[in-house]
């Protein structure tokens, strides 16, 4: 069982990613009436991927893997932990935003988006991205005892 909660957990990892990337290369171009609903629809998975990593995490830490006494005794670990509610506080902005796109959509018309929240955007899900690299250097480091404090 161990291992399949390990292929779900790396799974929802990579929807994560994948979503991200979609969503910043989606920003890069005009907003179109396709492109918007493409974004809510992916940052839709995206959040319930983020669950889901959550989940997993917890089930693993608790249950299948070296104990939460183990983890929580490991400085990228708990850099880890950080980082990823770090990205979940940055992903709000890009969230609410396309949230509100969807009233617009429901009556199939392109929302207004400014110029500066078409940035901020872009701006935001560069740094989850960036956030989510980070993440996975600290997991690397964790899974390897990296900072153990015994």
């Amino acid at each position: 069982m161990n291992w399949f909660v390990a292929f779900l957990h790396h799974l929802a990892a990579f929807t994560l990613v994948a979503s991200l990337v979609y969503e910043f290369l989606l920003l890069r171009k005009p907003l179109t009436l396709e492109s918007a609903h493409a974004l809510v629809n992916i940052d839709r998975l995206y959040g319930i991927s983020a669950m889901l990593l959550l989940l997993l995490g917890s089930l693993r830490i608790s249950y299948f893997e070296k104990g939460a006494h183990y983890y929580f005794h490991s400085v990228p670990f708990i850099t880890k932990l950080a980082l990823f509610t770090l990205v979940g506080i940055i992903s709000a902005y890009p969230t609410l935003t396309f949230l509100r796109w969807q009233k617009s959509l429901n009556n199939n018309t392109l929302p207004v988006v400014a110029e500066k929240t078409s940035r901020l955007l872009q701006k935001f899900v560069t740094l989850e991205l960036i956030g989510v690299a980070a993440i996975l250097l600290s997991a690397a480091m964790a899974a390897k005892g990296v900072g153990y404090l015994s």
